[in-house]
């Protein structure tokens, strides 16, 4: 079952995790944007990566911002408006995600 719930997450493109893992946190929150803006803005896929964008944002001590960020992306995933489940909290987003494949 994990599994499935696995191939639900967004594709975190390797060249956004190369740019944060190398301490590029600022070409790493452009990718993130980029990537996010790919995708219809209440979409589970877009929330996901405002929450990675927020995580980085709170990482580069940009705090208002990235509380933001993870607030609306945290609503979305409360209620995804194509119905289904919410995402539960230990199956959204963390830097970890970023760090590495764990989000394949």
């Amino acid at each position: 079952m994990a599994h499935a719930q696995r191939l639900n997450r967004v594709n975190v493109p390797d060249e956004i995790r190369l740019a944060f893992a190398s301490g590029e946190e600022r070409h790493a929150l452009t990718l993130l944007l980029r990537e996010r803006d790919l995708y219809p803005a209440n979409s589970r896929a877009w929330a996901e990566l405002e929450r990675l964008s927020g995580l980085v944002m709170i990482h580069m001590l940009r705090e208002v911002e990235g509380t933001f960020a993870l607030e609306r992306a945290d609503t979305l995933l409360d209620a995804l408006p194509d119905g289904t489940p919410p995402v539960r909290r230990e199956d959204r987003p963390t830097l970890a995600w970023l760090e590495s494949g764990e989000a394949d």
